[in-house]
């Protein structure tokens, strides 16, 4: 199983989105896509996962605290516990002993962030 992991700010775009989803590797072989749950409704994330044909799946951000992550952010780290949301919801969802196929990626206006990790699904 293919997870795209996706952080973002609130106001980013579905171009964001895309640019970042795009630049860790794209859509192709997806299953899913993963955020914190607090952020899966936002309707840029629908849209792309509407245009990708995959499912959102919403991770409790108390579960991705200890994830630990190969890319780290301060601000993430103190705000969820993990180095990085969009690592860390792709590890979730992709399942026990998924790995990362790319790390964090950030878009150019820095709001929006994506991973692919692959894995057995959880």
């Amino acid at each position: 199983m293919k997870v795209a992991g996706l952080g973002f700010k609130r106001d980013v775009t579905l171009a964001s989105l895309r640019e970042a989803l795009l630049a860790a590797g794209g859509a192709e072989g997806l299953a899913a896509m993963a955020t914190v749950s607090d952020k899966a409704d936002a309707e840029p994330l629908k849209q792309l996962a509407l245009e990708c044909g995959v499912p959102i799946k919403a991770v409790p951000a108390d579960a991705l605290a200890g994830i630990d992550t190969p890319t780290q952010s301060v601000r993430i780290t103190e705000g969820f516990g993990t180095g990085s949301v969009a690592e860390a919801a792709a590890l979730a969802v992709a399942g026990p002993g998924a790995r990362l196929i790319a790390t964090r990626v950030v878009s150019q206006d820095r709001t929006a962030t994506a991973a692919i990790a692959e894995g057995d699904g959880a």
